[in-house]
């Protein structure tokens, strides 16, 4: 995604003049303008390099030897017809420059012109370019088969956290997943049962947090005919249930003591005694819990048992904010966006600009949940710019030191995400001591680890 000021570093300005002054005068503008600028000298050289989806814009004169910038123009139009290409002019050939732009040339300018003209127009071209590929990459996921598309994303602790999935998977160790809300903590508890030998048995899910502590129990345990009033037969609990399987207690933080001192027993010796009865019965038990709050932190865990959150810290996987990986989130959208289209039988739209906007500025509080309905909204056609909106009121409305202190965070996010957590090229890229960095890290609660690709 792009901002009007920013050039795609992936959109190339191929250059084409069989004057090879004209033509390295041009470019070495163009580069210096910020373009990624490739000359070339002839109409066959800029054909040999061209093929469906070509990541940039054509400039090209109209007179040159063997084929002219006409008839270039038309075989990249039969190529792909949505190449920008840009005519450059004399005065006596304006008439076929006209002729070209009635065929669907992007424009044309006239000798002389200045660098100016020729950057405005490239922008608008490059930015209409970018939109195209972009489209048509989301049509092409619109269509595709359904893959593996759980935790998607290139950021390093993505990366680690993928590669730690699948070794743990066929381990039979219990693991504790701590991750902000709709961050994706089931769908990790989910990749790591499908991956294991454990998938053809139950996964088994409970959110601790939305029973009541009077049934939570009886949930877990399962309960004898007469246990308690109203306990007319007998009942599976979770738990067994899940034997065999694969038990996913989620907000396991609000958990009642009472229910938490039972677990740890269960955990310990894997065995349950359902309520009503004195048989223990054996289980084939792996748990994989999840909270929202770092129980090792005495703060956090307030209530919560310290011998529970041990037993169950054998492994702990931290799933990143999407503010940790702001530049998983054109990818993760685009998949989004495209699974909406195919689950309301809609084409994939053409994203306008505060769509993209939305995306590069809000925060994602929410994280994966909260991008999933906004492109669920974008499918059906209803997002408007509301949010974009919202956005910028908010980010108006805030304290200057607020502002500027988001933006720090920002900065030093991207930074240690180009240097994939290396302190040293962190620092280089910042210009700022070793000490401020990690001041600045405790300040913004930003964890370089997740940075870090093992």
């Amino acid at each position: 995604m792009m901002g009007s000021d920013r050039i795609p570093a992936a959109i190339e300005v191929a250059f084409v003049d069989d004057d090879p002054d004209l033509r390295d005068a041009n470019a070495q503008a163009l580069r210096l303008a910020g373009f990624t600028a490739v000359p070339l000298g002839s109409a066959q050289a800029a054909l040999d390099r061209m093929g469906l989806d070509y990541a940039g814009v054509v400039v090209t004169d109209v007179r040159m030897p063997v084929m002219d910038g006409i008839e270039l123009f038309r075989r990249l139009r039969a190529l792909d017809p949505d190449i920008p290409v840009i005519v450059i002019s004399g005065h006596a050939d304006i008439a076929m420059a006209v002729e070209a732009m009635s065929e669907g040339a992007y424009d044309f300018i006239a000798k002389p012109y200045s660098t100016d003209r020729l950057v405005e127009t490239l922008r608008r071209a490059i930015e209409k370019r970018a939109l195209v590929l972009e489209n048509r990459k989301l049509r092409a996921l619109a269509v595709a088969p359904d893959e593996e598309t759980a935790l998607l994303g290139e950021a390093p602790a993505i990366v680690r956290l993928r590669q730690t999935i699948r070794d743990l998977a066929d381990i039979d160790v219990d693991v504790l997943v701590l991750g902000e809300t709709g961050t994706g903590k089931e769908v990790v508890a989910n990749l790591l049962h499908r991956l294991s030998r454990r998938r053809s048995k139950p996964f088994v899910a409970l959110n601790c947090g939305a029973l009541p502590d009077s049934v939570i129990e009886s949930e877990l345990f399962g309960y004898e005919v007469g246990a308690f009033t109203g306990a007319q037969k007998k009942r599976i609990g979770r738990i067994e249930h899940s034997s065999g399987g694969t038990l996913f207690l989620d907000e396991l933080d609000s958990m009642p003591l009472s229910a938490q001192v039972k677990l740890l027993r269960v955990l310990e010796m894997r065995e349950i005694a359902p309520l009503g009865s004195n048989e223990l019965r054996r289980v084939d038990l792996r748990v994989v819990a999840a909270t929202k709050l770092d129980l090792g932190d005495p703060a956090q865990r307030g209530a919560f048992r310290a011998d529970l959150y041990h037993r169950l810290n054998v492994v702990t996987l931290r799933i990143p904010p999407l503010r940790e990986r702001r530049r998983d989130v054109p990818l993760l959208f685009a998949q989004f966006l495209a699974r909406a289209a195919r689950r309301f039988g809609r084409e994939v739209p053409v994203l306008d600009r505060s769509v993209e906007r939305h995306l590069v500025e809000n925060g994602w509080a929410g994280n994966v949940r909260e991008l999933v309905h906004f492109a669920e909204r974008v499918a059906l056609g209803v997002a408007g710019d509301t949010p974009t909106a919202q956005t910028r009121e908010n980010l108006a409305a805030a304290s200057l030191p607020d502002r500027l202190n988001a933006i720090e965070a920002n900065l030093i996010r991207e930074a240690l995400e180009a240097s994939r957590g290396d302190v040293r090229a962190t620092l280089e890229t910042l210009g700022i001591p070793r000490k401020t960095f990690y001041d600045k890290l405790a300040r913004h609660g930003i964890d370089r680890a997740t940075y870090a690709v093992l």
